[in-house]
């Protein structure tokens, strides 16, 4: 008798905050970190000012936090590997693939849209 594949639960972090100022995108970064440590179908996608959170040469010392910036790009050490970033957010926000600090690709909102109705759970950050 042949073994049945584990399904895996898809479950899409939304990261819509700036990364300072609150805690969504911070504890939001933790929690996908945990999540990886299970048998889950990860997807992170960056929209609105959640992009700040990749932006690359943040200087946080004036508001005396340490950045964790660089922290997402630990994300693919953990198998989490379908990073994504809005188009038009990065466009509004004067930012470009270049700009952040890790290889997320870029998708058109109606593509963001198709991803979504995929996924099992939908956590927002």
């Amino acid at each position: 008798m042949e073994q049945a594949e584990k399904v895996r639960r898809k479950v899409l972090h939304v990261m819509r905050h700036a990364p300072h100022g609150t805690v969504y995108t911070y504890e939001g970064l933790e929690m996908i970190l945990m999540m990886a440590a299970f048998e889950l179908d990860l997807t992170v996608v960056f929209i609105g000012d959640g992009v700040y959170a990749l932006k690359k040469e943040q200087d946080t010392g004036g508001i005396g936090i340490k950045g964790y910036a660089k922290t997402f790009g630990a994300l693919r050490d953990y198998d989490v590997e379908k990073l994504y970033v809005d188009r038009v957010s990065l466009e509004e926000r004067g930012l470009a693939q270049d700009d952040l600090v890790i290889g997320a690709q870029v998708l058109e909102s109606r593509e963001i849209g198709k991803l979504m109705d995929g996924q099992d759970v939908i956590i927002h950050h």
